[in-house]
C-alpha cells in the first residue's frame, strides 16, 4: 500500500516535470535563446536543439506524460479496490482527477509560463536525454501520423514564406511595444522605437519617389554662370552637393561637392571666373523613382556615395534622394546647424493642425499615429487633390478617412497650406 503511494506521487511529479516541460519549451523566447547561445550557454543551445526538432521534442513530452498518468491512474485504482472494494473506482477517479487537474498540469505550468526561459534551461538537460531514449518509439509514432494525415489529405505542415514571417515580426513589435505605450517619457520613446522599428520593415516596400526632395525644392545652380557667382551660390546653399545643369534644368551636367569646390579656390591662382567649375564636378547618378529605399540603401553602400538624381519612365528630373533622406525615414529627422528649418506642422489649441501642403503622409502618421493612405499620393496636398478630384479653393472643406481637411492657402495650381482636423465626426451619424 505504501510502496504504491509513494509511486503514485512520483509519477504526478514527473507528470507534472512533462508538463512543465511542454509549456516552458513551447513558450521559451527564440531570440533570448539565441542570444545565450552566442555568450557560450550550453543549457541554452540545448533548448534551441529541442526546439529544431519540435514535432520530436512534443512527441516525447506526450508519451511521457501520457505512461505516467495512466500509470499512476491504474496504481490508484488498484490501491482503493483494495481498500473500498468496487467502489473504489469511483473514489481513485475522483482523486486522481484532482491530483492531475492540480499537481500534474495547473501548478506546473502556471510556474512555466511565470518562469518561462529559467525553466526552459532547467528542463533541457532532462528533456534532450528523455528525447535520445524514446527516440524509436517516436519515430514510429510520427510515421504513423504522417500516413493518417496523408489519408485523410491534411497537410501536415506548412512552410513558413517570406510575408508569413514579416507579418510575424511586426506583430511581434506590436505586442511588446504595446504594454509599455503611454502619454508619458517612457511611452513617447516605446513610439520612436517602434516607428523606427516599422521603417525598416518598410524599407523593401516604399520606393525613392515617396520620400525624395522634389525638384521644386531642388538647389540647382547654371553651370555656365562665372565661377565667381557660382562660389557665391554655393556659399550661401545649406547644402553640401549641388546639381549643375545647363541649357535646360533637366540636363544635370554632374554634382557639386562643396568641399572639392574650396580646395580648388584655395589652390587657383589666376581670375577666379576662368577656372573650370564643371571639371570639378563628380558625374551625375540617376536613378528610376520606384527604385525602393532597401535597394538604394544598398546601392549606396556599394557605390560609396550618398547623393543620386530621381528620374521618372521619361527621363525627366523628378527631385534628389540623399542617404541621409533613407536614415531620416527610419530614425526620424535629422538636423544640424545647417538645416533650413521649416515649420511644417502647427497644432493648434482647438486640436487641429495647420499642416503645409509639401509634408509627407508618411511623416505625418508617424508623428502623430495616423492612419491615412499613402499609396495614392505622397504629400497632404496630392492626397487632398486625389481625393477632391478638382484643385479645390481656399476655405472648402473635405471629409474623408476620418479627418476633416481644409484648404488654407492656394499658390496658382499648388495647395500650400492646410487645416486637419483629425477624426472628425460624420454628420450623418
Amino acid at each position: 500500500m505504501i510502496e504504491s503511494i509513494l509511486a503514485i506521487v512520483l509519477l504526478l511529479v514527473l507528470s507534472g516535470l512533462f508538463s512543465g516541460s511542454e509549456t516552458a519549451l513551447t513558450a521559451a523566447s527564440r531570440p533570448l535563446m539565441m542570444e545565450l547561445e552566442k555568450g557560450g550557454n550550453r543549457r541554452a543551445s540545448l533548448v534551441n536543439q529541442l526546439l529544431k526538432t519540435r514535432e520530436q521534442l512534443i512527441g516525447t513530452i506526450l508519451l511521457g506524460n501520457n505512461l505516467v498518468n495512466i500509470l499512476a491512474s491504474s496504481l490508484a485504482t488498484s490501491v482503493m479496490i483494495a481498500a473500498f472494494g468496487e467502489t473504489g473506482v469511483v473514489y481513485a477517479t475522483a482523486a486522481m482527477t484532482v491530483l492531475v487537474l492540480i499537481f500534474a498540469e495547473i501548478l506546473p505550468k502556471t510556474y512555466a509560463l511565470t518562469h518561462t526561459n529559467t525553466a526552459a534551461l532547467a528542463v533541457a538537460p532532462i528533456m534532450r536525454v528523455l528525447t535520445w531514449v524514446f527516440w524509436p518509439v517516436t519515430r514510429v509514432i510520427q510515421g504513423l501520423v504522417q500516413v493518417m494525415l496523408k489519408m485523410f489529405k491534411a497537410d501536415a505542415g506548412q512552410e513558413k514564406t517570406a510575408p508569413h514571417a514579416l507579418a510575424e515580426l511586426r506583430g511581434a513589435i506590436e505586442l511588446h511595444t504595446a504594454e509599455a505605450d503611454g502619454d508619458g517619457p517612457a511611452g513617447r520613446t516605446v513610439r520612436r522605437e517602434r516607428a523606427m522599428l516599422k521603417s525598416v520593415l518598410d524599407l523593401a516596400d516604399v520606393e525613392v519617389g515617396e520620400i525624395m526632395v522634389h525638384r521644386s525644392k531642388l538647389v540647382m545652380i547654371d553651370a555656365d554662370l562665372p565661377a565667381s557667382e557660382i562660389v557665391e551660390q554655393v556659399l550661401n546653399s545649406p547644402y553640401t552637393r549641388i546639381p549643375l545643369w545647363r541649357d535646360r534644368m533637366d540636363n544635370i551636367v554632374g554634382v557639386l561637392h562643396v568641399k572639392a569646390l574650396l580646395r580648388a579656390v584655395q589652390a587657383y591662382t589666376g581670375n577666379l571666373d576662368e577656372m573650370d567649375v564643371v571639371g570639378l564636378a563628380s558625374p551625375t547618378w540617376f536613378i528610376p523613382d520606384t527604385t525602393t529605399l532597401l535597394h538604394q540603401l544598398q546601392a549606396f553602400r556599394e557605390r560609396r556615395e550618398h547623393f543620386a538624381m530621381v528620374v521618372d519612365e521619361y527621363g525627366t528630373i523628378m527631385g534628389v534622394v540623399t542617404l541621409e533622406d533613407i536614415l531620416e525615414e527610419i530614425v526620424g529627422d535629422i538636423t544640424d546647424e545647417h538645416d533650413v528649418q521649416v515649420a511644417g506642422v502647427r497644432p493648434q489649441a482647438d486640436g487641429s493642425y495647420l499642416v503645409n501642403g509639401d509634408v509627407t503622409i508618411r511623416d505625418l502618421n508617424r508623428e502623430f499615429e495616423w492612419d491615412l493612405p499613402d499609396d495614392v499620393a505622397n504629400t497632404l496636398a496630392g492626397l487632398v487633390l486625389h481625393e477632391a478630384r478638382r484643385i479645390p479653393d481656399p476655405g472648402q472643406t473635405f471629409l474623408f478617412h476620418g479627418f476633416r481637411f481644409e484648404v488654407l492657402k492656394r499658390m496658382r495650381n499648388r495647395i500650400t497650406s492646410i487645416k486637419v482636423i483629425p477624426k472628425a465626426p460624420d454628420p450623418s451619424e
